[in-house]
């Protein structure tokens, strides 16, 4: 857990550090991370974008393989995905099944909402909704919880994690050296943080002001 901490609050030194005393510890840590923050909902706030573009920084100037890196990031992305999807099933089976009657009534009533927006935008929302932290812990959640079609989840999981991480670990690798980037790093990395935070936002108000007028 203190290694955890270390890495969400001092980044760069953290993964210097591990990669320094073991680079396949730095490979593992990483790799729970990402899983950690797509595959349970209760970690949301886990840093998938700064952390990526972090990694990818701690790359192009240590020993820890890009080439490795990568796809084990993708791995951590796609099973996350899958592990979140498949507890958002078992709620929902427990739901259906379920023998209170308050339960049924409001919870069922918002399954089949979510149910018909999946069957609208699941595929895109699948993808695009990797590029923006929170939305993207909770979107293969509910997706299991209407028992959005495996297949095509799993298609679109996999395409979603395929374009996400790469963006960002090759963007730090590429752009890490640049002088500018290395002075200003802990901003850039608050930056990305904030700037993919803001549709979230935008939405959660939008919706709030949205319900207050009605």
């Amino acid at each position: 857990m203190n290694t955890i901490y270390d890495i969400l609050f001092h980044t760069n030194e953290a993964l210097f550090r591990i990669v320094s005393e073991n680079v396949w510890e730095a490979y593992l840590v990483l790799f729970l991370i990402i899983f950690l923050e797509t595959g349970l909902i209760v970690f949301p706030f886990l840093p998938g974008d700064g952390l990526l573009f972090s990694a990818g920084v701690i790359a192009a100037s240590s020993e820890m393989s890009i080439v490795l890196l990568v796809p084990i990031l993708i791995l951590a992305a796609i099973l996350g995905n899958h592990f979140n999807y498949q507890i958002g099933r078992k709620i929902e089976h427990r739901i259906e099944h379920s023998q209170n009657r308050l339960i049924r009534k409001y919870l069922i009533k918002s399954i089949v909402k979510t149910r018909l927006f999946y069957q609208k935008h699941g595929k895109k929302s699948i993808i695009i909704g990797r590029f923006f932290p929170v939305i993207r812990t909770y979107i293969p959640f509910f997706a299991g919880t209407v028992d959005f079609d495996f297949q095509i989840f799993s298609k679109y999981t996999i395409i979603g994690s395929a374009i996400w991480v790469p963006f960002f670990t090759l963007s730090g690798y590429f752009l890490g050296e640049l002088p500018w980037i290395k002075d200003n790093f802990e901003l850039i990395f608050l930056g990305l943080i904030i700037v993919t935070l803001i549709p979230f936002f935008y939405a959660a108000i939008k919706t709030f002001l949205f319900k207050k007028s009605m």
